[in-house]
């Protein structure tokens, strides 16, 4: 039986000579099963590439994973995945694997588009599912020629062949269609290495053969771009990078960064770019909605000043270098900030004042006096103008809810996590809640905290009588979300009213004030007897809630204060089942003391009192719990963002990649191949003419068809077809034909 269309081998090159090594190798090298197991890796590459986030700095890296599997992927390039050592040489290998499998197999689906196969043996058309049988009146070469015009006419390539037979002169009619689907799998094989050639090109790897060939090298210290050595430099004729550039407004670059692992190289430019403005418009959910950089662009080697705008996905060319806007940054804003006293005892700050810094700048600071002043450094961070949070929830800003199990709803968790991303029943309320500075405080071992402090304070209920905060976050780990202490806006809308009064609750002398005037007005003058021990109570809830006038010694670095205390005391001294009612009254004492406690503090500034209505009282609520968590403040200070003058910068990737237009010709090629292929059917058709009562004409060969005359004039068709796919469209193809070449009746 003959085979009725080219099947593409999977097997490799088999070469006739040379060891059994040497040819294993080779077959399996040009083979299309590796091929396939590469194209796998790497995929499976990509996707991790995708998942974890590149060439961070390795410190998130540790946070997320811990020192040991952090080390582990660094040493496997999983945070550089499309740059590693190992990923091009599988591109590489995936280029020569894939290049002789179409070697191979290219000169065969050449020699098979020209091949209509007309050779075959009438006796092989019985084999074929396609096939039928009838009788015509017209001979042998009338009726070849009439088949073969009408599939000409019909887009097939026709061949003719004239065969003498022992009942007379017999034609065979073979065509052929569908020849693209063939070409379609050169095409797509042909795709995937101009894919990766121009993913070689344009990758890391001829910046890696300048380091190897040219002794450049990595580096890894800091200072002035222009006072990097020239073997941590690329040349401005290097042929292909892709590089990052930060231009703050009113200056200019001519010097990109390439992020290596372990440091940076430097890449010289044959222009300089100057930043005219930076131009950034925001959605009302605050995230960026338009990134517009005015650039000029300053020509070396002929001093032209050329003007431009930059925007995302509408990049600027210039000497075969294209500029696209990245995102942006800060470019050195200088803030001015207030020192706000928070410690108190013998750590306390004398007295608040200014400093003046400026964004990725630092200033010493000096906390305490004499011997024991701890060196400290303020590094400014980071400037945000605009600050979008949503108060529509059941909390913000850290704020939190707890779950209640009873009101789980299923159908509400299922439509909040499926559906459109837009979720419109979700109540959103968008506020912009103003300027924040993010700053760190590094001790003089070297360990650092963080803190983000919003200039203005925020509403955070919707409540008329809420007051106001101040948020002043705080964290250790760049990993954990900020947690923030709460300070509420007296009627000035500024922090003074907390810090008097927490400044009155660490002076004893203060405290015993406010005791006796909370005495005085609450117990009456027919009960003399009750004052000392109301007193006496009075004295002790303020004292615990103030903590020990002195530093704690030993083990315990911070002192035992606030409602902590209060509720350690009455663990230890109060019978379990008066608890509840005695932790009322020693609240509520507490809080009167407290609220007495702040009038003598503005009574001492020359203000008026506080009126009991319910602004005061949400007030001093939130003044209780803001006392009691300062204690757990981790500075001895807090800095104010008091004024700021933005200064914006854009961060440019520069990139010049001659692999891209390969790579545009690739994914051309691998469409057009691909739809070939699954879209473009080959089909081959043969046609066996016989005088009619010669010996093709036997009564078993006519079977299930209507009879023609025996002799004479007239010949016996025989047709048969062959796919590559067999589809339904195939037999409706066959059906047509038999009716139009053959006249079957339907």
């Amino acid at each position: 039986m003959t085979v009725p269309s080219h099947a593409v081998s999977t097997h490799g090159l088999r070469l006739k000579a040379g060891s059994h090594a040497l040819r294993s190798t080779v077959e399996l090298l040009s083979s299309m099963r590796f091929s396939i197991s590469l194209l796998t890796v790497i995929c499976i590459a990509s996707v991790i590439g995708t998942v974890l986030k590149q060439q961070e700095p390795i410190g998130n890296y540790v946070n997320q994973f811990g020192p040991f599997w952090a080390q582990v992927f660094g040493a496997v390039s999983l945070y550089t995945v499309y740059s590693a050592w190992w990923f091009m040489l599988i591109l590489a290998f995936l280029v020569v694997s894939t290049s002789l499998c179409i070697s191979r197999n290219t000169p065969k689906i050449l020699a098979d588009l020209n091949q209509l196969k007309e050779n075959i043996r009438e006796q092989s058309l019985q084999a074929f599912g396609h096939r039928a049988q009838a009788t015509l009146v017209e001979g042998p070469e009338a009726a070849a020629r009439r088949i073969g015009q009408t599939l000409v006419q019909g887009g097939w390539k026709v061949k003719l062949q004239q065969r003498t037979t022992s009942g007379g002169e017999g034609w065979m009619v073979a065509a052929k269609a569908g020849a693209a689907n063939k070409l379609g799998y050169i095409a797509a094989h042909s795709a995937i290495v101009l894919v990766c050639v121009g993913g070689l090109l344009d990758g890391d790897l001829i910046v890696r053969a300048q380091m190897w060939l040219n002794n450049k090298s990595i580096y890894t210290g800091g200072g002035l771009i222009a006072d990097v050595p020239a073997q941590h430099r690329l040349s401005e004729r290097n042929p292909t990078f892709r590089a990052n550039l930060l231009v703050a407004e009113g200056t200019q670059s001519s010097t990109a960064i390439l992020n290596q692992p372990g440091g940076v190289l430097l890449q010289d430019l044959p222009f300089a770019v100057e930043l005219k403005k930076f131009i950034v418009e925001y959605y009302s959910t605050g995230m960026p909605k338009l990134f517009a950089s005015d650039i000029v662009i300053h020509d070396k080697a002929t001093g032209e000043k050329i003007p431009a705008r930059v925007e995302v996905n509408h990049p600027v060319r210039h000497k075969g270098i294209e500029i696209y806007q990245s995102s942006f940054d800060d470019g050195g804003s200088s803030v001015t900030l207030k020192a706000v006293p928070l410690a108190v005892g013998s750590q306390a700050t004398s007295k608040a004042f200014e400093i003046q810094g400026t964004i990725g700048g630092s200033s010493s600071l000096t906390n305490g006096q004499g011997e024991g002043a701890e060196k400290m450094t303020l590094e400014y961070t980071a400037l945000r103008v605009i600050n979008v949070e949503n108060f529509g929830g059941s909390g913000s800003m850290g704020a939190g809810s707890g779950v209640d199990v009873r009101k789980v709803d299923l159908r509400q968790s299922l439509d909040a996590r499926l559906g459109a991303a837009n979720k419109t029943r979700e109540k959103k309320e968008l506020r912009n809640v103003g300027p924040s500075v993010t700053y760190k405080l590094r001790d003089a071992s070297g360990q650092a905290k963080e803190f983000h402090n919003y200039m203005l304070p925020v509403k955070m209920d919707a409540a008329e009588s809420s007051p106001a905060l101040f948020l002043l976050g705080v964290r250790e780990n760049p990993a954990e979300p900020f947690q923030y202490l709460r300070i509420p806006a007296d009627e000035q809308g500024s922090m003074e009213g907390f810090l008097r009064l927490r400044r009155a609750l660490a002076d004893p002398a203060q405290r015993d004030q406010a005791v006796k005037r909370y005495v005085r007005q609450a117990i009456a003058a027919d009960r003399p007897d009750l004052a000392a021990q109301l007193s006496a109570s009075a004295s002790r809830a303020l004292a615990l809630f103030a903590g020990p006038d002195q530093p704690v010694s030993g083990a315990q670095t911070r002192p035992l204060a606030g409602l902590q205390a209060i509720s350690d005391f009455m663990e230890a001294n109060v019978p379990e089942d008066e608890r509840n009612r005695a932790g009322e009254v020693l609240v509520r004492i507490l809080n009167g003391v407290l609220f007495e406690l702040a009038q003598l503090t503005r009574e001492q500034s020359g203000l008026q009192p506080l009126p009991r209505d319910d602004t005061t009282q949400a007030f001093m609520a939130q003044a209780v719990l803001s006392l009691s968590d300062a204690h757990y403040y981790p500075a001895p200070m807090a800095f104010e963002l008091k004024d700021f003058t933005q200064l914006q910068a854009s961060v440019f990737q520069v990139a010049r990649t001659p692999g891209k237009n390969i790579v545009y010709l690739g994914c051309a090629l691998l469409i057009l191949g691909i739809f070939a292929m699954l879209y473009v059917r080959e089909r081959r058709l043969w046609v066996w003419l016989a005088p009619a009562g010669g010996a093709a004409d036997s009564a078993e060969s006519r079977t299930g068809y209507e009879k023609g005359p025996e002799s004479g004039a007239g010949s016996q068709a025989t047709m048969a077809m062959s796919t590559n796919r067999q589809t339904m469209d195939g037999g409706k193809e066959f059906e047509m034909l038999k009716i139009k070449l053959l006249q079957v009746p339907r």
